[in-house]
């Protein structure tokens, strides 16, 4: 009588790994290609508006060849909306980020959170690699209807962390006026900042996000029991 053979084990199949496949050296360099032509255009649009700027202005100063913008943009249109998509995505970034550092282990108070978000604003408009935001602010028109909602999105996103500092300085009476015209008037301020700033004659980010602070807050209010109190414990001269 024959023994049959056991069966062999079936191999297990190889487990699949998680996440994204590591991108070749070919798509490292698209991406890369890609990040130079959104500074180059954002630099060119704001210098020379983004009429008078070409897709050969572009490719040139991205040191590319004329048609290379096309192969990763459908039209200079496309571009444009490209860089205010990338500009705002960096300010969200940056400014969670500004958030989280200023915290630390602590909450900060609703004035400390308002003077984070005005400093990073600030720096967004005004610092380095700064080109991005400006151009929101001068080629807005420029948009189609359907790349201004997405914008639009991505704006909402950035100002939904200033709802509720104001709210809460508005409930402690150190906001001056509403809340809803205040963000309003507060944003408008800041972002006419990008038509007069000069750093080499003006005063620094954090000079302006001071005076920033003083026109838009009040000392806040301290209960009649306290400001007694704080009157008797005065030291005579």
């Amino acid at each position: 009588m024959s023994t049959a053979s056991p069966p062999l084990p079936t191999p297990a199949a190889p487990r699949r790994a998680r996440g994204r496949p590591p991108k070749t050296a070919d798509e490292r360099d698209d991406g890369n290609r890609r990040q130079a032509l959104l500074r180059a255009a954002a630099r060119l649009f704001r210098q020379q508006g983004f009429a008078a700027t070409s897709t050969r202005d572009i490719a040139a100063a991205a040191g590319m060849r004329s048609g290379s913008p096309f192969y990763h943009f459908d039209s200079k249109e496309a571009l444009l909306a490209a860089v205010m998509q990338e500009g705002m995505q960096s300010a969200l970034r940056r400014q969670t980020e500004a958030m989280s550092a200023a915290a630390g282990a602590q909450p900060l108070s609703a004035r400390d959170c308002l003077r984070v978000l005005v400093r990073n604003h600030y720096e967004v408009l005004l610092g380095p690699d700064s080109d991005f935001i400006p151009v929101m602010l001068y080629e807005w028109r420029s948009l189609s209807e359907a790349q201004r909602s997405e914008v639009n999105h991505q704006k909402a996103d950035y100002e939904a962390a200033w709802v509720p500092v104001l709210q809460a300085l508005h409930a402690s009476g150190e906001l001056r006026g509403d809340p809803g015209l205040a963000r309003l008037m507060l944003f408008g301020a800041l972002n006419w900042s990008v038509q007069w700033y000069d750093p080499a004659r003006q005063a620094s980010l954090d000079d302006l996000t001071q005076t920033t602070l003083q026109l838009f807050l009040k000392d806040p209010e301290v209960p009649k029991g306290a400001r007694t109190a704080a009157r008797r414990t005065e030291v005579p001269e």
